[in-house]
């Protein structure tokens, strides 16, 4: 039962222990909300400047504390800003599943970053404390390599620490990917070190590679991987992996690791290699041709790109979205090969792609056309995520490279009962070594969050399997040209959009101007949305050539300024 709390100096605390009131009293004094600063939940959790972030930390502390006392379960807390710059540093929690908080505990994190007094703070906690039982319960702390890493752990710790019945476990420096892992292995009852973390994707991706035509011999002499670590922690972490998975035939060598004086995402990483399409610092004209793929700085998020001359700073990229579509192919093929022969009456398998409407339209068409249900959610993964666990299996993938491969449990227990099934027969071989491929595929990837360092793995497992080159993979389908304004508002809320943001509702009219300029272009698509944390409205625009998108994108900024702007200039 919950427990209520008067803090009116004229009466004593009800039902909550004197210790615990006063445990709270005296660490929440130590870290004040900086003047002027109101932290916002975003996406994922919390963002800004490391020197304002302590109070925010602390209070996320007691946070997690409190969602593991109410789920009586693991919960985690990375410290880390992703791909911001170095002097940002952040907070992402981990709910039980590995996945992302509960939605609906996002406007409690917003009301306790943002309490003005300890008084006020006690008096949040109070509606969502529980009654502690004799066991323990813990929060999982992890970082990345950021300097102001360390004085933020403190911070969170003490959060958790002034909980009553709850510890906090220092996990050290990890990737996102890693704690979210070990958040749901951990309550899974599962092994859940980071060792055991490398162990599971080394050896699932030994028998994805195992289960080649005709073994991994066939692959000897796969060209060189070169991967860019963003000078943080994900270049860190593949070194060790390296090590561990000691291929014949594939050379990888990692560049941006941090350990040779770079700067955490200056001009590194897979959002700037993504945005400006330019190739990232240690790369250049030795890298032409050669297969190389990018991570961001918590390592959640890749893209994979070609440097294509000598004299060019200019990549050729494969982002989320074509990897998105390999992943597609590859795992269509196996579930074609495996229900071959089967009966009416065994398990359908429903798959699915999610997509947001910032998906390339060639991408979406060229799923659809293989055969595949793709449906739209709105922009953030973690509707992404809740959507694609709707499928037995869910593949979902931003453009940006952030996205993971989602398998249902009683699909998972139908697979392995049919790999043990097709192992008892002399006939049906194929059928066997394709369920094996889905199951591995099924270890190999991450479930509870993107990770590049699967991901990675994961690629080229499926390359080789297919013996396709990085150029092959890039000519699936060409991108439409596109382009993306901001246009600055007074009051980006007036923009209410429906359709998973693909269609406006309010203001009553700009709708049916947008689909009139829309309509002016071969292959025109359009579509607006109000930012989450800025008074701007987003403008994404697609067409035949770069110079109708880029005018399809004015005009369409220009119908905004009308209806809402400020007569101001367009970025």
């Amino acid at each position: 039962m919950p427990l209520s709390l008067s803090l009116q100096k004229n009466f004593a605390p009800s039902k909550m222990e004197e210790e615990q009131r006063s445990l709270l009293l005296s660490t929440a004094s130590r870290f004040p909300l900086p003047e002027g600063f109101k932290p916002s939940y975003g996406t994922s959790g919390f963002r800004a400047e490391a020197s304002l972030l302590q109070s925010t930390l602390y209070r996320m502390g007691i946070l997690c504390a409190l969602r593991a006392l109410k789920t009586q379960s693991v919960i985690g807390i990375m410290i880390t800003a992703s791909h911001n710059q170095v002097s940002d540093n952040g907070v992402k929690i981990v709910d039980p599943s590995g996945g992302m908080l509960s939605q609906d505990w996002e406007p409690f994190a917003d009301a306790l970053a943002n309490a003005p007094t300890p008084d006020h703070l006690l008096r949040l906690i109070s509606e969502k404390i529980e009654r502690c039982g004799e066991k323990k319960v813990e929060v999982l702390v992890g970082r990345d390599t950021r300097p102001s890493g360390p004085s933020l752990l403190e911070a969170t710790k003490l959060g958790i620490g002034s909980i009553i019945g709850v510890v906090a476990i220092d996990v050290g420096i990890l990737t996102t990917p890693q704690l979210h892992w070990m958040v749901r292995a951990s309550n899974c009852s599962t092994r859940a070190a980071e060792f055991d973390y490398f162990e599971q994707l080394s050896m699932s991706f030994r028998s994805l590679v195992d289960l080649i035509p005709g073994g991994a011999e066939s692959n000897e002499g796969f060209d060189k991987l070169v991967v860019d670590g963003a000078n943080g922690v994900g270049g860190e972490k593949l070194l060790v992996l390296k090590e561990m998975l000691n291929l014949k035939g594939v050379e990888l060598e990692v560049r941006n690791t941090g350990n040779g004086g770079g700067v955490l995402n200056e001009g590194v990483g897979a959002d700037f290699v993504q945005k400006e399409k330019v190739v990232p610092s240690g790369f250049g004209s030795q890298d032409v041709g050669i297969r190389c793929a990018s991570l961001d700085g918590d390592a959640d998020r890749f893209v994979y790109f070609t440097v294509p001359s000598k004299d060019s700073t200019k990549i050729e990229l494969v982002d989320g979205d074509k990897i998105l579509s390999l992943f597609a192919i590859f795992i269509q093929e196996q579930l074609s090969i495996l229900m071959k022969g089967t009966d009416e009456n065994d398990y359908h398998c429903r798959i699915g792609v999610v997509q947001t409407a910032y998906a390339n339209g060639a991408s979406t068409d060229y799923l659809k056309q293989l055969g595949i249900e793709v449906v739209l959610t709105p922009t953030g993964v973690k509707y992404l995520h809740e959507k694609a666990s709707h499928y037995d299996i869910g593949i979902y993938f931003e453009a940006n490279g952030h996205g993971t491969i989602l398998f249902s449990e009683p699909f998972l227990h139908w697979l392995e009962a049919k790999t043990d099934e097709l192992s008892s027969r002399a006939q049906g071989q194929e059928q066997r070594k394709a369920a094996l491929r889905l199951l591995a595929v099924s270890k190999l990837i991450n479930q509870a969050i993107g990770d590049a360092i699967s991901g990675v793995l994961l690629v080229e497992a499926v390359l080789r399997h297919k013996e396709w080159s990085i150029h092959r993979w890039s000519e699936l389908y060409h991108d439409l040209p596109s382009k993306q304004l901001k246009v600055k508002v007074v009051d980006r809320t007036a923009v209410v959009t429906a359709n998973s943001e693909t269609e406006v509702v309010k203001p009553p009219g700009i709708q049916e101007a947008i689909n009139a300029e829309t309509a002016k272009y071969p292959k025109g698509r359009c579509f607006i949305r109000p930012s989450g944390t800025e008074d701007v409205i987003r403008v994404y625009a697609e067409a035949s050539t770069q110079d109708e998108a880029n005018s399809l994108a004015n005009s369409v900024a220009n119908v905004v300024d009308k209806f809402l702007g400020l007569g101001s200039s367009k970025s």
